[in-house]
């Protein structure tokens, strides 16, 4: 007869404790219940397992030595549980909602997870909480601490408008966004020195700050200004002419996008889906 992998369980506790009493403290069971399996396990062996060292028991050497191999068989059973465990549970990516929306929704179904493993979007979490998170996409300029950075592409600008709000004006020079009123953007000022000439003093810009790069499209779409949008995240706009892109200088950096994961982070789901964003950004 096979004996139960609980008794072999309970009898690698009582050979590691060095009494059926602490065995039987470890396990919550009483004393008399652990001698009773271990007399039914040595029935099933057919070998007695222990003699007693006055109030000891002491496993005979060919128990010692099984005893060492269930122990070395139940710990490669609690690893296995515990690497199941891993590749089932979903890679946590936090992402800026534009880049989510925009560019890494789009691709998502191209990944392979390891064990098939779903992947959470988080568009909320805190990266001084490094345990809310598996992978965080971020925009910056590198030097995060404790976190391991994977470049992915520099966050990129230029003016884009409506067709209609265009219209037969005039927008072939920077000067020309004059005549238009500008949705507010941090970097028009850098957008401008990037075209070689100061912020004109003239400009004027629209009342409302939108301050989330989707709401700035829709208001570009909208017709209620030209906004400083990224033609990569938002090209679909381009090609479906519901914007324009008339001018030619296109801010890139220095803020970058940038894959992070904790330094000490080995697990392979994290590390394999920054890997797979930079090659989807190198083959575009």
């Amino acid at each position: 007869m096979r004996p139960s992998l609980e008794s072999l369980r309970i009898f690698e506790v009582c050979v590691s404790a060095g009494s059926f009493a602490a065995a039987a403290d470890r396990l919550a069971l009483t004393p008399a219940a652990v001698s009773l399996r271990i007399r039914t396990l040595e029935t099933e062996l057919g070998q007695q397992l222990f003699t007693r060292v006055g109030r000891r028991v002491v496993p005979t050497p060919g128990a010692a030595t099984l005893a060492s191999r269930i122990r070395q068989a139940l710990e490669g059973i609690t690893e296995a549980i515990g690497e199941f465990q891993v590749a089932a549970a979903p890679l946590r990516v936090t992402v800026p909602p534009t880049f989510a929306g925009r560019w890494l929704a789009p691709r998502l179904s191209d990944f392979e997870a390891p064990g098939d493993a779903a992947i959470e979007l988080d568009i909320s979490s805190d990266l001084r909480d490094p345990a809310a998170f598996d992978v965080a996409i971020r925009t910056g300029r590198g030097g995060w601490d404790g976190l391991e950075e994977f470049p992915l592409m520099p966050v990129d600008v230029t003016p884009m408008i409506a067709p209609a709000l265009l219209g037969a004006r005039r927008l072939a020079t920077p000067e020309d966004l004059t005549g238009f009123d500008l949705l507010p953007h941090p970097d028009w000022g850098k957008w401008f020195a990037r075209a070689g000439l100061n912020m004109p003093a003239n400009l004027r810009f629209a009342g409302v700050d939108y301050s989330i790069f989707e709401l700035i499209a829709n208001a570009a779409v909208a017709e209620l200004g030209v906004a400083l949008l990224s033609p990569t995240l938002f090209h679909p706009l381009i090609k479906s002419g519901q914007l324009v892109a008339p001018l030619d200088t296109v801010l890139k950096g220095p803020d970058w996008y940038f894959a992070l994961i904790r330094e000490d982070d080995n697990r392979p789901a994290p590390r394999g889906f920054c890997e797979w964003l930079q090659k989807q950004i190198s083959m575009k």
